[in-house]
């Protein structure tokens, strides 16, 4: 049985159990907070981040693998039932630029300042809250928002005619800044039509039944037609 390492309200991880849902892998998920020295998260990743996957591929052995996007390609290629990566080179190129995107820069100009102030933070027991960080982070949010919107007047998808790994990623994302109402839905309706398609899906309906003692979710956020 492979086991992912992983916070139920970390967007890396959150990508990663939607890949793996969405492939039909089954995974022990093991709350590993990278706040706290956790000697089986060191040894499974030196670099104390989540979310790691430990797994036996089919050729035999065991591996941890890490971090979110080395997963996800990880498990593409040994696990190639129900890709997220397109065919064609140029289509993969697009969907790594995205998901980096989401890991790196969505990460540091939002999550930063909005899901991991209140959620992360919550969690570890600290208490932060900026409020000029705040502001800056839901503009730059809407920012995002409008970049995306900009991709979807175009294509089906954030790739294409075909749901990708950057879908997903962006989802994840997006799912945890729901979860603290920081996502200005209705400014933005084909990001939300978008967003609804892929919170409908099966893969996604764990995410939504998670809750953070003491920080109750908005009404919208588990209604799958919001």
């Amino acid at each position: 049985m492979r086991t992912l390492l992983h916070m139920p309200f970390d967007p890396p991880s959150r990508m990663v159990r939607l890949v793996l849902a969405e492939k039909g892998l089954a995974a022990r998920l093991v709350e590993s907070p990278p706040w706290k020295d956790d000697p089986s998260l060191a040894a499974a990743n030196p670099a104390r981040s989540i979310p790691v996957l430990l797994d036996a591929p089919p050729t035999g052995g065991e591996i941890a693998v890490s971090p979110a996007l080395a997963i996800a390609e990880y498990l593409e290629e040994a696990y190639p039932v129900s890709p997220l990566l397109p065919a064609t080179s140029a289509g993969r190129a697009e969907v790594r630029r995205l998901v980096w995107w989401f890991e790196m820069k969505f990460e540091r100009e939002v999550n930063a300042v909005l899901s991991r102030q209140r959620i992360d933070a919550r969690l570890a027991g600290r208490l932060q809250y900026d409020r000029a960080a705040w502001l800056a982070g839901c503009e730059a949010m809407r920012w995002h928002l409008d970049y995306v919107s900009w991709l979807l007047e175009n294509r089906a998808w954030l790739v294409g005619e075909k749901m990708t790994l950057a879908d997903l990623a962006a989802a994840a994302h997006l799912s945890v800044n729901d979860y603290i109402g920081a996502v200005p839905w209705a400014e933005f309706p084909l990001v939300k039509d978008w967003y609804q398609s892929i919170k409908c899906r099966p893969a996604f309906r764990p995410l939504l039944a998670e809750r953070v003692e003491g920080l109750p979710a908005p009404s919208h956020y588990a209604d799958l037609d919001f």
